[in-house]
């Protein structure tokens, strides 16, 4: 099974890369799946009918520097017509898995849990993201900034598991470690988190949730795979199972980037299968 369950289109307020691009890259690639998981990020962005949407500048990533961007979650009802009209678009050619990524924080709860139920019937697949704090952006150094390296990992790590105590309808959790991406200290010692990751996925497991490997880690520079390699081997000894691939393609240039590099670093780590999901249940396939 090749598939790629982390991939951002038009629909994402930080890609400007068309869903039909997308699938059509990913069939040049040999994709035999492919799962879209554009952003919801209630606390700092609207919904498209709540009127009043900010812009702001492009980050020069997935957007253009001098470009004007809406600052927006997906526009559901756009989304998923779009996403019908490719399934019979491509058909015979590729499996097209409807997802979204949420990126949930402790007082946002009750929104997702709203949007969830509205939608439950056309998801296949949720990611469970931590991209704010206290609706701090990580990307923008908002949450870093006045705070030590130790205190800004150690509430990152503690707001994600705060989260996931009240906050269950997801399938995987996203780049875990995200704040590596986004620490100007350096990698911070993963032995200070060690617990905190641990509890983490020991939630993760009893509630039947599963984690990503997420190869943007390749594209950022980082010197290590995200989640790190002490967390992959750390939730493999734990017994977790469910684990799912994703390219976090925010254009067709890093599409299913790296696969078989994560494919064997998964396979020598001892995972035997990777997962996709159907209707919010994983289907396990061997690596």
């Amino acid at each position: 099974m090749f598939s790629d369950y982390h991939v951002h289109t038009e629909f994402s307020d930080d890609s400007h890369e068309l869903m039909k691009d997308q699938i059509e890259k990913g069939i040049s690639l040999g994709l035999d799946e492919i799962c879209f998981t554009d952003h919801v990020d209630y606390g700092t962005k609207k919904d498209w009918d709540e009127g009043d949407i900010e812009y702001r500048f492009g980050d020069g990533v997935g957007t253009p520097l001098d470009s004007l961007e809406p600052v927006a979650n997906v526009d559901y009802p756009a989304y998923f017509e779009k996403l019908d009209r490719m399934k019979d678009i491509y058909e015979d050619r590729i499996v097209i898995r409807n997802g979204l990524e949420f990126g949930v924080q402790s007082h946002t709860v009750d929104r997702f849990e709203k949007l969830y139920k509205r939608y439950e019937d056309k998801l296949d697949f949720i990611l469970l993201s931590m991209h704010q704090v206290k609706d701090l952006e990580l990307w923008d150094q908002s949450f870093q900034k006045g705070k030590s390296q130790n205190e800004y990992n150690e509430e990152y790590y503690g707001a994600i598991y705060e989260t996931m105590k009240v906050y269950k309808d997801y399938s995987v959790l996203a780049h875990l470690d995200l704040i590596v991406r986004y620490d100007l200290n350096g990698r911070y010692p993963f032995e200070k988190v060690k617990d905190r990751v641990y509890e983490i996925l020991k939630l993760a497991i009893q509630d039947g949730k599963g984690i990503e490997i997420n190869t943007s880690s390749w594209h950022y520079g980082l010197d290590d795979t995200m989640p790190s390699l002490d967390i992959l081997k750390m939730y493999k000894e734990m017994g977790g199972k469910i684990i799912t691939m994703g390219s976090d393609a925010h254009s067709t240039k890093y599409l299913a980037d790296h696969f078989d590099d994560a494919r064997k670093i998964l396979k020598d780590v001892g995972f035997e299968s990777v997962c996709t999901f159907e209707k919010m249940r994983p289907v396990f396939h061997r690596i």
